[in-house]
């Protein structure tokens, strides 16, 4: 992006680092404007292990940002000087890397371009810089050609390099790409240009760190393989969560496994013995001239030159640079292995990532040329390098018709199998209600996918409540599935207080959930008997009549004198039921 100076603030009378953009950056005004937007986010970072900006601003035709000075070496530098690490200081390092990254996670940042250029390992922390920059940078960082853009590709995600998207897990990918190289002085993904690197990344497969180092534990490969993961969500979340992984890590880890020093992929022993090769010439005795012709002499000239040059084309086309080499056995070897034994062979290595029922995934399969053939030195050997076995998803066909679920089963190359039916309470009819195997798991190519197929809310028979008690009736209902609701309760000269007069509706089939709207009885109307004694017998049976009731004349003497009512069998005051029988005594 520009060059760095150590500038002195004035104001402040401190020295700082000064980065000032270069020319035809600062003449882009985007780029000048997404820079001061993202300079005045990342400012707002306070943070033992971030490199903190102190100030941005731009004179004349100069941009620039001033940041904390930082003594000291970049992670760049300690690795070609050092590495491999043991695995308690790179696992150190990489907790100063996470706790920076946690940092600008929990404030909204991403960093989008974790590298150890961007690194620093200062005399008292580890600091992480640029952070937020990476977004404003206008330039292509993929198909470049310079160093700096070939180490940028060796550390994007995936999901970079095909949607040129970031998050908070493809910092933590290329945290996890940073931790490999610390522990084994190599890059996970070597490669002859930046496009290589980065197909590697989205189709190659992630080696091992103990692939290269074999004193690295297994606790410390999986940490790395789980920050690595091709599928952004089968990574830690954010910086927050691998950091809490990265010390659950460590305290499983003895000292001794912390502190050893690994033995580096390229260490060799000192070479002892006499390595020089003695020739005897055996005393031979000088050869006297003699006087020859001219032309045998031209002709012996001309013989040497042209065995000199036949000399010379077998030399190069044997053991010269178009000769040809013996390429290395490198299946069932890891990937990281086998491109280094091809290299050093004097070959280049493709990687081809391919499916295998019966290899594991990292490990080489196949060669083209295959191992122990000849070829041609600098020539490309294709190493086909296991993905594991083949596997699709069962794709989520709940809630789809019949045919939408067939053609997405056979798009994820699956067959689909049985199609039964069955009542489901919340599937309308002719949509799937369930995939067996299970929607989501992984599946081989071909597999048979069953299906069962919704016909809708089972029917249920509606029984005839009347009669039954509010309590009993709503109580059988409820267990059905029906929801019950009352009318106005009525009354009811036949149905006791209490009891169900209705139902609506009264009888039929239907669904869970319908509504059955019952009327609960209040039994009969209650009416106020009237005083009827010393009545006539005429008066009182008009007087009770009038009022609903049916009366019956009860003759205590055989032959009535006066006519008049002498007693009544409903004692007045009290309340009847509208329509019942008052008995009156008439003498």
């Amino acid at each position: 992006m520009g060059s760095v100076y150590v500038a002195l603030d004035e104001r402040l009378d401190r020295e700082v680092a000064l980065k000032v953009m270069r020319p035809d950056l600062a003449r882009d005004d985007n780029f000048v404007l997404r820079f001061r937007r993202e300079a005045r986010s990342a400012a707002r970072l306070t943070h033992p292990n971030v490199v903190a900006v102190t100030d941005q601003g731009s004179d004349e035709e100069f941009v620039f940002l001033a940041m904390e000075l930082v003594r000291g070496q970049t992670l760049r530098q300690l690795i070609r000087s050092r590495a491999p690490l043991p695995v308690g200081e790179a696992l150190e390092i990489t907790e100063g890397i996470l706790q920076a990254l946690d940092a600008a996670h929990r404030a909204g940042l991403v960093h989008r371009d974790v590298k150890p250029e961007n690194v620093l390992i200062g005399t008292d922390a580890v600091k992480v810089a640029d952070f937020g920059l990476a977004r404003a940078v206008t330039t292509d960082t993929v198909t470049g050609d310079s160093d700096v853009l070939l180490g940028t590709a060796a550390y994007l995600a995936p999901e970079q390099v095909e949607r040129g998207r970031a998050d908070e897990r493809s910092d933590v990918y290329s945290t996890g790409l940073l931790l490999f190289e610390m522990l084994t002085g190599e890059k996970a993904f070597p490669g002859d240009s930046p496009i290589n690197v980065a197909y590697q990344h989205v189709h190659g497969t992630m080696p091992r760190p103990s692939d290269a180092v074999p004193s690295v534990p297994t606790e410390v490969d999986e940490l790395v393989l789980r920050a690595t993961a091709k599928d952004p969500d089968h990574r830690p979340p954010n910086a927050g969560a691998m950091l809490q992984e990265l010390r659950a890590t460590r305290t499983r880890l003895s000292s001794t496994v912390l502190e050893e020093k690994p033995r580096g992929p390229h260490d060799t022993g000192p070479l002892t013995g006499d390595h020089t090769r003695h020739i005897d010439r055996g005393g031979l005795p000088p050869v006297l001239p003699t006087r020859r012709r001219r032309w045998p002499w031209v002709a012996g000239i001309l013989v040497a030159v042209l065995l000199v040059i036949g000399g010379l084309g077998a030399w190069a086309f044997t053991v010269g640079p178009f000769g040809e080499v013996r390429v290395p056995r490198v299946v069932g070897e890891t990937q990281g292995r086998a491109v280094s034994a091809i290299q050093h062979a004097g070959l280049h290595a493709k990687v081809q990532p391919v499916f295998s029922e019966h290899v594991v995934s990292g490990v080489v399969v196949s060669t083209d040329p295959g191992s122990g053939h000849d070829a041609r030195k600098r020539s490309t050997v294709t190493l086909s390098v296991s993905k594991g076995p083949e596997r699709f998803t069962v794709p989520s066909v709940r809630g789809m018709t019949g045919a939408a679920a067939r053609q997405a089963i056979q798009q994820a190359h699956l067959v689909v199998g049985t199609v039964t039916q069955a009542y489901d309470a919340t599937i309308p009819a002719g949509k799937v209600v369930s995939a067996d195997p299970a929607i989501g798991s992984s599946q081989k190519p071909g597999t048979t996918v069953d299906l069962v197929v919704s016909k809708g809310q089972q029917p249920i028979d509606i029984p005839d409540v009347t009669g039954s008690s509010k309590k009993d009736a709503t109580k059988q209902l409820t267990d059905l599935g029906f929801t019950v609701t009352f009318g106005a309760a009525t009354h009811s000269d036949t149905v006791a207080a209490g009891d169900i007069i209705s139902q609506t509706p009264s009888g039929g089939t239907g669904h869970k959930g319908d509504d059955i709207q019952l009327i609960v009885s209040k039994g009969p109307v209650m009416v106020k008997v009237p005083k009827v004694v010393g009545m006539s017998s005429g008066a009182a049976k008009d007087a009770l009549q009038a009022l609903g009731f049916q009366v019956k004349v009860k003759y205590p003497l055989l032959v009535p004198v006066l006519f008049q009512v002498q007693g009544q069998s409903v004692k007045a005051g009290d309340p009847a039921p509208k329509g019942s029988t008052i008995t009156i005594d008439v003498v």
